[in-house]
């Protein structure tokens, strides 16, 4: 399977063109069935999972919405085509792109692929959310944040890889401080921390405040880029390195549920009801979606000690470069130039 990531060129100096998720779905032979909603178009091998996949599309949309932004959105003034591979072994993953320019998003397209199952529990509703994203904010908004919070619908057999490919990149030293994550403006190299970093500190701070205040967050950090700003405003910690240690300590103690205690004279602080983690049951190795070929999927085997402090860390490889693979994900691209 060929992992490509793919830039397109913005269609003006005003307009940025948003690719998210990966375009490594294998060619495929012509679809035998479509089916249309109001907002999706839908390409699959058969008129049941066209509709399947429209309706679910549809009902995401304005489920995730109202989560999301407590009210729905309008329709779009042009459907989104989604292409979907629907097999049993096939591992779950999306692409989807769209179009900013001067305040407006467009040019939607989604190509998703898996079994049916993880298409409509997981694919279909992290590319969705995407979507509702778009609509809202109207422009980039941090990778960590898209994809966190992205990954944050998924099925539970989704987020589990995540939780436990988080405690392997902090054991291994591959954990992004937050001071690096904030600021990232391109993936870097080494992507897979992203993802993983990405989806437990949403869950952090959706846990505490919930999914609108959360928004909240971002529409603040993006009016100035001063994201510690917006954290001590909208959280209560002073700054990012605070941040970090609290939900460092959430990760060592096993995510448990969480309530925030203010407190007026000092940072704020994170109160947690601890309960021991359960074991996770033994698995096959986790297919890490979009992953290069010739990559041997590795066990990912749960931790006697869950964290490694993240400061100082170095994350590996340089910022900007292109991914090799990843999962489920964003491109924001600014340039004038094609890369496959």
């Amino acid at each position: 399977m060929e992992a490509r990531i793919v830039r397109v060129a913005a269609r003006s100096a005003a307009a940025a063109v948003i690719f998210v998720g990966l375009n490594y779905l294998q060619s495929s032979p012509a679809r035998a069935a479509g089916y249309r909603t109001a907002n999706f178009t839908v390409d699959a091998p058969t008129a049941r999972l066209a509709k399947e996949i429209g309706d679910a599309a549809e009902s995401y949309r304005h489920q995730l919405a109202q989560e999301w932004l407590g009210k729905p959105l309008p329709n779009w003034s042009k459907p989104c085509p989604i292409k979907a591979r629907v097999a049993p072994n096939l591992g779950a993953g999306g692409a989807t792109s769209f179009v900013f320019d001067r305040g407006e998003v467009f040019g939607w397209r989604m190509d998703i692929q898996g079994s049916r199952e993880r298409i409509l529990d997981s694919v279909v509703p992290h590319e969705v959310t995407h979507t509702i994203f778009a609509s809202h904010f109207r422009q980039p908004i941090p990778r960590w944040a898209d994809e966190g919070a992205c990954t944050t619908v998924e099925h539970r057999s989704e987020i589990a890889k995540q939780e436990q490919m988080l405690i392997e990149f902090l054991q291994t030293r591959r954990g992004i401080p937050f001071s690096h994550m904030f600021a990232l403006k391109e993936y870097p190299q080494d992507v897979l921390p992203l993802y993983a970093q990405g989806y437990a500190l949403s869950k952090f701070l959706i846990d505490q405040r919930g999914k609108r205040e959360f928004m909240q967050f971002l529409e603040d950090g993006l009016t100035d880029g001063d994201w510690i700003r917006a954290v001590r405003q909208r959280y209560g910690y002073g700054n990012l390195q605070t941040l970090q240690n609290a939900w460092q300590n959430w990760i060592v103690q096993g995510r448990p549920q969480l309530q925030l205690a203010a407190d007026a004279d000092t940072d704020a602080v994170l109160v947690a009801s601890y309960e021991a983690p359960s074991t996770p049951p033994t698995r096959p190795a986790a297919l890490i979606r979009g992953q290069d070929p010739g990559v041997t999927p590795t066990p990912v085997v749960p931790p006697q000690n869950p964290a490694t402090p993240l400061a100082g860390n170095t994350p590996r490889g340089p910022v900007g470069t292109q991914a090799a693979s990843r999962p489920l994900g964003s491109i924001y691209d600014r340039g004038g130039t094609v890369r496959r």
